[in-house]
């Protein structure tokens, strides 16, 4: 009776880390893969809760760097708000996780229009904003749910969309970007809950799934279906000469040209024989790739090797969604994930300028 105790045990452990997408049963943090990995975070780093529980849906962070401190801001999709996360100090960070001031950045921040489209298109608790990135100007731009399209913040509060149609026909469900130093803004459109039916409902009006480019005010279709799937993830090497696409258990690489289209697509990271895909992506100052992916945050070094990865917490249901690089020297990795925030020192900066 005691043995069949303890096997049913270990196969309810099994089961479990199977679910949460653990690559290990270890309460381990840090999984290294390979020795380049302690250039850019110590073995022992600990992952802390920012705040547990707290959110509905937590997505898209970005840094915005404001004099000597700054504050983090990121998308709660479900209640249509963009959150704010300021730490508490000025210096030595990172600051004492109490002192930290979680409020409210904006209200209504993905739809703003009244009545959400008669209820047709998008659907109730999914029209907030989901990706978030700060321009060269400092205003804040998102990926809206709600408006369908690619949002800008301004000074003053008020909203300017840039781009919610492509030849005449209104985006699906714009879901992460980034924006280069020239303000050339990249885009994913993918339908994924925010339309009544996804890819079947009648209300779609792109039946296909797209990279865009905003630029001089302009819209470009930059690739149609890539990988014949819906992408999702975005983000740019530190010189700007390299975009990288989350494409379900795919990263793909392009490059990109002076005038900001792309060529050479390729395959970067293959994880088709993993539990799980590929969700928000970000690089760090030596061009390594961060990307919420199986078990947690992979590590993926310029070459495109594996070098490890932050695991999630062994908690059914909890996963990883994105990351920004925050605090002052940009050494802080905040990750999001369903009703929670949490943090991780770093010894590798994020791209200044650049959440």
């Amino acid at each position: 009776m005691k043995r069949s105790v303890i096997l049913l045990g270990y196969l309810c452990l099994v089961v479990f880390a199977g679910i949460s997408g653990a690559q290990t049963p270890s309460d381990k943090v840090v999984i290294k893969l390979d020795p380049a990995l302690d250039e850019l975070i110590a073995p022992d780093a600990k992952l802390e809760v920012v705040k547990e529980n707290y959110y509905t849906n937590a997505e898209g962070p970005t840094w915005v760097q404001q004099g000597k401190t700054g504050y983090l801001l990121f998308s709660d999709v479900t209640l249509n708000l963009i959150q704010k996360f300021e730490p508490g100090c000025e210096k030595e960070f990172p600051c004492p996780i109490d002192s930290g001031k979680p409020t409210v950045y904006a209200e209504h921040a993905g739809y703003t229009q009244g009545e959400l489209d008669a209820g047709k298109i998008s659907v109730p608790d999914h029209d907030g904003t989901v990706g978030l990135e700060v321009d060269p100007q400092g205003r804040v731009v998102a990926a809206s749910y709600g408006e369908h399209g690619v949002v800008r913040f301004e000074k003053d509060g008020k909203h300017t969309i840039l781009a919610d149609t492509y030849e005449g026909k209104r985006f699906s469900c714009p879901n992460k970007l980034v924006v280069k130093s020239d303000g050339a803004i990249y885009f994913t459109d993918a339908v994924t809950t925010c339309i009544k039916g996804g890819d079947k409902s009648p209300e779609r009006e792109l039946d296909y799934h797209g990279l865009f480019l905003v630029k001089d005010g302009k819209v470009a279709l930059l690739d149609k279906d890539p990988e014949g799937g819906a992408p999702h993830g975005i983000t740019m090497s530190p010189d700007e000469k390299i975009l990288y696409l989350g494409i379900g258990r795919k990263i793909l690489a392009y490059d990109i040209k002076p005038d900001s289209t792309l060529a050479n697509e390729r395959l970067f990271v293959d994880l088709t024989n993993e539990k799980g895909g590929v969700d928000g992506i970000n690089v760090d100052s030596k061009g390594n790739l961060w990307g919420a992916g199986p078990g947690g945050i992979w590590i993926v070094s310029p070459q495109g090797k594996h070098l490890g990865t932050i695991s999630v917490p062994m908690v059914q249901g909890v996963r990883f969604a994105n990351m920004a690089f925050g605090d002052p020297d940009r050494k802080t990795l905040y990750i999001t994930g369903n009703k929670n925030l949490w943090r991780i020192r770093l010894k590798v900066a994020g791209v200044k300028g650049r959440g």
